[in-house]
């Protein structure tokens, strides 16, 4: 009988022991971001910041929004024809807003207010394709920003978990137990954990669009400078400045004196 009490006794602490293992294995992931506190909740709002700004740009960052393939056949056959005035309206049109309809829709207006005609439009057309790029990038500056914030809420998560783990020691009489200090060290390992997740896809999407960005403004821009060139070679010099003739400081010419 003393036998049986005693192998029940030793039985108790493994049977506790397993039970808290299997609950530690069925929390779920939603357990875990809760043990983040306030810093874990503000990191995955950001994450779903980041996923639709992410979106979004994956949505707006394409050849078919950047440059529609029916504007880049209208105003191939319009610039041949030299057809300037139908050109500007059909950039105009806001249902063909996009980053070729301001280029080239932009480009045209400066050139044909310019003396010098369309041998101001490559000037222009490079100048404008500049600031929509730098345009574009901003649009992405969101992303960077959020790869780049995430880890150091992270990092404070960290530290504030770290902090109350300390309290914790300090507060207790003698040693401090393993399941008070558990909290505090769960939420500094979660929040780093939190910040990561979201910092390392945020920083490779950020750079994916940035190369995008580049990768198809330089082919759009190859084909604006080829639809535009026939401006180019039309205008053979730049178009004559009527100049207004000098006054004399003396006056305007006398007539011939009477008799």
């Amino acid at each position: 009988m003393i036998d049986i009490l005693n192998t029940s006794a030793l039985a108790a602490p493994a049977t506790l022991t397993l039970a808290q293992d299997s609950g530690q294995a069925n929390r779920s992931l939603l357990d875990y971001i809760a043990q983040g506190g306030p810093i874990g909740m503000i990191i995955i709002l950001i994450s779903f910041v980041a996923i639709g700004m992410i979106s979004a740009q994956l949505f707006r960052i394409r050849r078919e929004r950047l440059a529609p393939p029916d504007l880049m056949d209208d105003l191939r056959v319009l610039l041949a024809e030299g057809d300037i005035n139908a050109s500007m309206k059909r950039c105009e049109d806001e249902e063909s807003a996009s980053y070729l309809s301001r280029v080239v829709g932009t480009g045209l207006v400066r050139a044909s207010r310019s003396a010098f005609g369309m041998l101001e439009l490559r000037s222009s057309v490079d100048e404008i394709e500049q600031l929509e790029v730098d345009r574009l990038y901003r649009l992405t500056d969101g992303i960077g920003l959020i790869a780049s914030v995430a880890p150091m809420l992270g990092l404070l998560g960290t530290v504030v978990g770290m902090v109350g783990a300390f309290d914790t020691i300090t507060l207790s009489d003698g040693p401090a137990r393993p399941d008070a200090l558990a909290g505090s060290i769960s939420q500094a390992l979660i929040t780093t954990v939190l910040g990561l997740i979201v910092a390392i896809p945020s920083t490779a999407m950020y750079t994916f669009l940035r190369n995008r960005i580049d990768h198809l403004t330089t082919e759009i821009n190859e084909e604006i400078d080829e639809i535009i060139a026939p401006l180019e070679a039309a205008q053979g010099s730049p178009t004559a400045i009527n100049k207004p003739v000098p006054t004399s400081p003396q006056g305007p010419p006398q007539g011939p004196a009477r008799a």
